[in-house]
């Protein structure tokens, strides 16, 4: 549950694990300078051997951008913390400005975390920034006719979120004021800038920032206490959608996943719904939930007898033997050459280890997949191939070498599945359902909560 008082009466670092370092985020607004500051001090009482490196993003969005970055470089010389400016190059999107940037943010501090060999990166998202989230949400889920849909859409930010599956990104101030964090700014006699965009009315954010600003501080605080009560909702569904995957979903043959009729009659329908959407994304590769609406009606199909449809590139194909789910045939990737590390269909991490070998990534395809595929137990031969030929094959030379893992035993292309929903961001709200899905599939398994305890609060 989320800390509701807005005060720093408990310390917001104490229940965090600083073993593998961090990365503060400092824009050089109020509220990443407070968590600098506040940061510093509790590493120097409880664990002054932390390693600890200031990170700015620069995204080169507005001329004083530069100079605020060195206004933070030449704060953290001065109390003595290592510091970092990266900027965000290359061209920026017409629409969808906020999100790229976002995005762009995140994976150079994740860079820059790696590159240190820090597992974790802290922000100074704060209590506020939680109410805004929240109202955003609730806007955005009223104009889709989803109000009664808290579970997943009022729980606001999490406390820690993992980012591409390797690094945690974590918010030790949801629970406080920026108030408060600016009245500790100025007891130090410490300046902060103030980012014009964060008034500008053609983005969402500030009108939401601008319309909470009229409100009383018990307003916000219902907001807080809504995203605590939905975020519990969420973890006990998630906790439940695991538990239905665990005992009802198998993975026969790669790339296809086989759910025991009992699922249907399970008596959790909505947990039934949600591991449902959950593996349909992760079956088609697909970052989002497919829609609940559909969803629910796709489940109530089902639930009325046999059928073969189609929801988030993922075929459904319901049997005497099984609930099936594959990736469809269409819209897979084309040949290309096998390069480094990349992210193939959504769904498979492909890494090639040797880069003297002219290699091609294409699907397996149907004639391949035939030789591959032999029927075991409830399992229809015709299936397996559907689906193996679907996976991601080594080509060289016009000859299929075969899958890796599968068939092709060699080092030099690995394949590793993919939790495709959960994949860039998964927030500590649904790391039961990223565990049973990852257990399922055989993806990597998701790295240890940076808490004491591993809880995520």
């Amino acid at each position: 549950m989320l800390d509701t008082e807005p005060d720093l009466s408990t310390n917001p670092f104490s229940r965090i694990d600083f073993t593998s370092g961090a990365v503060a985020a400092v824009s050089g607004g109020s509220d990443s300078t407070a968590l600098l500051l506040l940061l510093k001090h509790h590493l120097e009482r409880r664990a002054p051997a932390t390693r600890l490196l200031a990170v700015t993003i620069d995204h080169g969005l507005r001329s004083g951008s530069a100079a605020e970055a060195q206004t933070v470089a030449k704060l953290c010389a001065r109390i003595g913390i290592s510091h970092r400016i990266l900027t965000w190059s290359g061209p920026k999107p017409s629409t969808g400005l906020p999100a790229a940037a976002r995005e762009a943010r995140y994976r150079l501090l994740a860079e820059a975390a790696q590159a240190e060999g820090i597992g974790m990166i802290l922000t100074g998202h704060t209590a506020d920034d939680q109410a805004e989230t929240v109202l955003m949400r609730h806007a955005r889920d009223a104009g889709q006719g989803h109000a009664g849909m808290a579970g997943r859409g009022l729980a606001g930010m999490a406390p820690a979120t993992l980012y591409d599956w390797r690094i945690w990104i974590v918010r030790p101030l949801l629970g406080v004021r920026r108030a408060v964090l600016r009245d500790v700014l100025r007891r130090q006699n410490v300046g902060w800038a103030d980012d014009p965009t964060n008034v500008d009315a053609a983005f969402e954010r500030p009108r939401v920032r601008a319309a909470l600003a009229g409100e009383s501080v018990e307003h916000v605080k219902g907001m807080l206490m809504l995203a605590g009560q939905a975020a519990l909702e969420r973890r006990q569904l998630g906790a439940s959608a695991a538990d239905l995957i665990d005992g009802f979903a198998s993975q026969p043959a790669i790339g296809l996943i086989r759910l025991d009729p009992c699922l249907l009659s399970s008596g959790d329908e909505q947990a039934a719904v949600y591991a449902l959407r959950i593996l349909l994304a992760t079956t088609g590769g697909i970052a989002f939930l497919p829609d609940q609406a559909r969803s629910e009606a796709l489940f109530g199909r089902l639930r009325a007898g046999f059928l073969c449809a189609t929801l988030s590139r993922t075929v459904v194909d319901s049997r005497r033997s099984g609930i099936f789910l594959r990736r469809e045939a269409r819209g897979l990737p084309a040949a290309a050459a096998a390069t480094g590390s990349t992210l193939w269909d959504g769904r498979r991490h492909i890494t090639l280890n040797d880069s003297s070998s002219a290699l091609l990534i294409a699907p397996l395809g149907a004639a391949a997949a035939k030789r591959l595929a032999t029927g075991e137990g409830k399992t229809p031969s015709s299936l397996m191939r559907a689906a193996l030929a679907a996976e991601p094959a080594v080509w060289q030379a016009g000859e299929c070498l075969g899958l890796p893992g599968y068939g092709l035993k060699s080092a030099t292309v690995e394949a590793r599945p993919v939790v495709a929903p959960f994949g860039r961001f998964l927030p500590s709200f649904d790391l039961a359902p990223a565990r049973a899905v990852a257990g399922l599939i055989g993806a990597a398994p998701v790295p240890p909560l940076p808490f004491s305890g591993h809880s995520a609060g």
